[in-house]
């Protein structure tokens, strides 16, 4: 048997495998093609203190190995996920990590202490890279400064594990999450999509109506990669890795890199079934390869 139980802060996974919010909708979206209580946790899609409606359509594209993505954060709010999406997916013996975003320092505030009410969840994903809002998101991701300001307001908000979500539109990764450290985060997780844009050439026009939106997919990982090894030999906290994770070896590609656990998110849309798979590949590989706990792998690249 090989231990596939990581710990990301207090938060206890039973494996490193967790699905990044905005690909996996709430959970029960997939329960019809895995077994949800298999997963180490999954992040439920973005979630702000009001309703918002998204960007207009169209907002997702697809790119050569990656899609283009600008839904801008449709949810119905905090307060209808508390009252009617968490007691639908509360049994699940998995962890359930809420994706909290926001326009202003007081809206991420404010979903943090709603959720704090609740005491069983355990922890948060702070969403400060996100790049198809015009208000909030990636602003505060992109200087040290924001983030720990930020951090700092969550921080004093919700007592259970926090995990910073990084932008990867930055000259300096690392400075970022220093920041974010220094300010109480228990981890951080990236990279969040990358910038870009692709153009109808027949119509002349933007493929998205943002013009500009979210890159993700295996055309983003060899960045991801090198962006998670960049900030594991930055901060002494967990970080969690994720970009254009399509099977077990990607997976393992990040955790040798020096993440403690893996988000999947685009592939979800090709094969729903991903996930498992990963969490399978990674317990033959240990296997495979002598190795008897999964947290033996966590940045042991040889350089």
């Amino acid at each position: 048997m090989v231990n596939l139980n990581v710990n990301i802060g207090n938060l206890a996974l039973k494996n490193p495998v967790l699905t990044a919010s905005g690909t996996f909708g709430y959970g029960t979206e997939f329960s019809d093609f895995i077994d949800l209580s298999r997963l180490g946790g999954f992040i439920v899609k973005g979630t702000t203190l009001e309703p918002r409606e998204g960007n207009p359509y169209p907002r997702m594209a697809e790119t050569p190995s990656g899609m283009l993505n600008a839904v801008g954060l449709q949810n119905k709010g905090v307060d209808y996920f508390i009252e009617k999406i968490y007691p639908t997916i509360s049994g699940i013996d998995s962890k359930v990590i809420v994706n909290v975003s926001g326009a202003k320092i007081d809206d991420y505030v404010g979903v943090c202490r709603k959720l704090a009410e609740r005491t069983e969840i355990e922890a948060i994903e702070v969403n400060i890279s996100c790049p198809n809002v015009k208000q909030g998101g990636m602003a505060f991701g992109t200087t040290a400064a924001g983030a720990a300001q930020v951090t700092r307001a969550v921080r004093q908000a919700f007592p259970g594990t926090v995990i910073v979500k990084l932008s990867p539109n930055v000259t300096d990764i690392t400075e970022i999450a220093r920041a974010a450290e220094a300010e109480g985060a228990d981890a951080v997780s990236l990279i969040n999509t990358l910038m870009g844009m692709a153009i109808d050439v027949e119509r002349r026009r933007p493929c998205l109506s943002t013009v500009t939106g979210g890159l993700s997919g295996p055309a983003v990982r060899p960045v991801a990669v090198r962006m998670v090894w960049q900030t594991k030999r930055a901060v002494k906290i967990p970080v969690v890795g994720l970009g254009g994770i399509m099977n077990g070896r990607d997976a393992l590609e990040f955790i040798l890199a020096g993440a403690t656990a893996v988000q999947v998110g685009t592939a979800n849309f090709i094969d729903p079934a991903v996930t498992v798979k990963i969490i399978d590949y990674i317990e033959e590989y240990c296997q495979r390869h002598g190795v008897s706990d999964i947290n033996d792998l966590i940045g042991a690249l040889e350089y």
